[in-house]
């Protein structure tokens, strides 16, 4: 069915309708309409990285994690599994007539806001720092979710609409001040890419204000995101986000203001309670009933879209395929690709035949909410890094525990002294012929503020450091001197300066999902070479980045950085040595691609993700350093010589001015080819330089 149909089935069923009767369908928990067959629908379900928080379903790595593995196909694999996995349950909830909060077929997901600032407790649930491979990620999960049938398998939903990255302490009254240049050169073009390339059908306003606008009732972003993108599906607020108008953000006066405001500027859905008031909002002549007809429309034309009046090709699929093995396969894979090789002094990959004794020591060794991240469902099994190495090598070894320290709290008994499992990680680590050590981070320390579905409440991180007691569980355990691997599991920038001066290899492992010990084990002892990519660049300092609260982009990310990173973005290591050979700039018509030419001069298969960078070398309005473009990953055996074809961004060539204008502007230009972006800090940590084509644009 396509929109045009949906919508006129839906123009049909909400003229049946009294004006009441319309404005309850705009509550997130729509009520039923039994006179005319309308069974209740709650339209709040999360579908980040695994369908969440309804019981049992296949939990893959963290958002920020899937961006690390640079693949879009892989992406769209995921994504369809959350769709088969959401219309299982759907089915078979509705079967029960059980149509509860997370339970339905319209998915809050995805998170395409920028990472601008490591601090942001949500930055995890994003793809990263960059526009181009949060705009290619983003699309592939948008189409893949909501697939390519008669009806839509599910519905996806681009959040948070538009500017939004923290503080999270006071995104329910901040106003995000941002340049015209920066809101088209950062903040937009993933949004941008969801509604033209992907025809996603929901986007989610933020809670902040935008240039002076709650961005649940902003006329300026309304005119974007419809007029000028020509956007055709519904808009929902953040939860609760339109009650800040008037407690919060002071631009409205009371409950019917508020929600007045909200509607008249394109927000069809209420998440929140204050839609409650459109009835009495109406009654003051603050809103039209067309205007309400309009919002139920909408919203009802989503339904009719996802088949759920007439039926769907989908309503079959049984609730057997939850978490089912092909699943489970498909989400260690993506942890595979997920994890970053940081630093290896030659000690990865383990030879087990040579180690008798292993260590595994730290906090987030045997956690289970290290593996999942947020926003996610309930796994039937959990393979932490100390099971899944433990799984992996059987009898083989011998394998000596502790968790070292809390996460952050200084003591694991109550009546014990401070740093009472201090003493046992330097036994264990004295006794070892090899540590693994991991340490990091879970939601309770990086997250959502105040998160309904988050009993913690946590927040933005203070600093980059490790909490105090894992930077004393680090020094206890580098004072023996034993070979050691560090496993860190974060979801964001972490200070690794300490770790890289004293310890042997670091593997960053982000939140890997229910599968992700299993996949590290085999990473760690070399059945699988590591190949993912850092989406975020990890600073030396905070002191380098601008305010939090400021959202200039100068100096933020990669692309306007001045500082020397401490690993930069699209950094990591793998255990083969791929060396690009040659590269091409070829066109075809109007579109551009680079031809690459790699081998693999090393001693292990490995994958690797090959990346072209573009600079405008005439304007003056081109983007500070040099920009990803294209990338695609490439399977290579030892010695293996491989060829790939890599797009480039039509935005390769086009500036934005100070107007916020977009436009092709000079015709020199210079594309960097390599396995990493082409800084000076990337050359030093990887031993290569990229590949250098000039290429004049006529």
């Amino acid at each position: 069915m396509d929109r045009r149909e949906a919508r006129q089935k839906a123009k049909a069923l909400v003229a049946q309708m009294t004006l009441e009767e319309k404005a309850s369908q705009l509550r997130y928990d729509a009520p039923p309409i039994r006179r005319l067959g309308i069974p209740r629908y709650n339209w709040w379900n999360e579908g980040l990285h695994g369908v969440a928080r309804a019981g049992q379903a296949t939990i893959f790595p963290q958002a920020i994690g899937m961006a690390a593995t640079f693949d879009t196909e892989l992406m769209s694999e995921m994504a369809d599994v959350v769709a088969t996995e959401g219309r299982a349950k759907y089915n078979a909830y509705a079967e029960k007539d059980d149509r509860d909060i997370y339970k339905g077929l319209t998915f809050w997901s995805p998170n395409v806001n920028i990472f601008r600032d490591p601090r942001w407790g949500r930055g995890h649930e994003t793809y990263g720092e960059d526009p181009y491979l949060t705009e290619c990620m983003g699309v592939a999960f948008v189409k893949a979710l909501q697939g390519d049938g008669e009806t839509m398998k599910a519905a996806a939903c681009a959040k948070h609409f538009a500017v939004h990255s923290g503080p999270e302490s006071v995104r329910h009254e901040f106003d995000a001040r941002v340049s015209q240049k920066d809101m088209e050169e950062t903040y937009l073009p993933a949004f941008e890419a969801l509604v033209k390339n992907a025809d996603v059908e929901a986007v989610m306003g933020a809670y902040n204000r935008t240039n002076g606008e709650p961005c649940c009732g902003s006329a300026t972003l309304q005119n974007i995101l419809r007029k000028q993108w020509g956007f055709q599906g519904h808009f929902v607020s953040d939860c609760w986000a339109i009650r800040d108008f008037h407690e919060h953000h002071m631009v409205t006066r009371n409950m019917a203001e508020s929600a007045a405001m909200a509607i008249n500027n394109g927000c069809d859905l209420n998440c929140g309670n204050t839609y409650l008031h459109i009835l009495k909002a109406y009654q003051m002549g603050l809103v039209t009933e067309e205007t309400i007809t309009e919002s139920a429309v909408r919203l009802f034309t989503t339904r009719y879209l996802l088949g759920m009046f007439e039926g769907s090709e989908y309503d079959n699929i049984p609730y057997t395929v939850v978490e089912c093995s092909k699943h489970l396969a498909l989400a260690e894979k993506a942890a595979q690709e997920s994890f970053v090789l940081l630093k290896n002094n030659g000690i990865l990959p383990l030879d087990k035949n040579s180690i008798k004794i292993l260590g595994i020591i730290g906090p987030n060794a045997n956690s289970r909410a290290a593996l999942v991240g947020n926003y996610h469902g309930t796994a039937s099994e959990y393979i932490t890094l100390q099971k899944g190495i433990q799984e992996y090598l059987g009898d083989d070894v011998r394998i000596l525990t502790s968790v070292g320290c809390e996460l952050f709290r200084e003591k694991t008994e109550n009546l014990a002294l401070r740093q009472d499992r201090l003493a046992e990680a330097e036994i264990v680590a004295k006794n070892s012929d090899v540590v693994v050590l991991c340490l990091g981070l879970d939601e309770t320390l990086e997250g959502e503020e105040g998160d309904t579905g988050n009993s913690y409440a946590s927040g933005d991180k203070m600093e980059l450091q490790l909490p105090k007691v894992q930077c004393e569980l680090m020094e206890a355990v580098a004072k023996y001197h034993k070979p050691v691997v560090l496993c860190l599991m974060a979801g964001s920038d972490i200070d690794m300066r300490y770790a890289s001066e004293h310890f042997d290899a670091i593997l960053m492992l982000w939140y890997p999902g229910a599968q992700g010990g299993r996949a590290a084990a085999k990473v760690l002892f070399g059945e699988i070479s590591p190949s993912g990519k850092l989406p975020v660049t990890f600073y030396n300092t905070l002191e380098e980045l601008p305010a939090f609260e400021d959202y200039s982009m100068r100096g933020r990310t990669y692309r306007y950085m001045e500082q020397e990173a401490q690993y930069p973005f699209g950094y990591g290591l793998t255990y083969g040595d791929v060396e690009i050979r040659n590269a091409a700039v070829q066109t075809a018509g109007e579109n551009v691609f680079v031809e690459v030419e790699a081998v693999n001069n090393g001693a292990y298969d490995t994958q690797e993700v090959v990346q072209v960078y573009v600079k405008n070398l005439d304007s003056i309005h081109a983007v500070k350093n040099p920009f990803l473009t294209g990338f695609a990953r490439m399977s290579l055996k030892c010695n293996e010589h491989g060829k790939i074809r890599i797009p480039i961004s039509k935005k390769a060539f086009e500036i934005v001015d100070d107007t916020g204008t977009r436009r092709e502007e000079g015709s020199h230009f210079r594309f960097y080819v390599g396995c990493s972006q082409p800084d000076t800090r990337s050359t030093m940590l990887t031993g290569k330089c990229p590949v250098v084509l000039e290429y004049n644009k006529c």
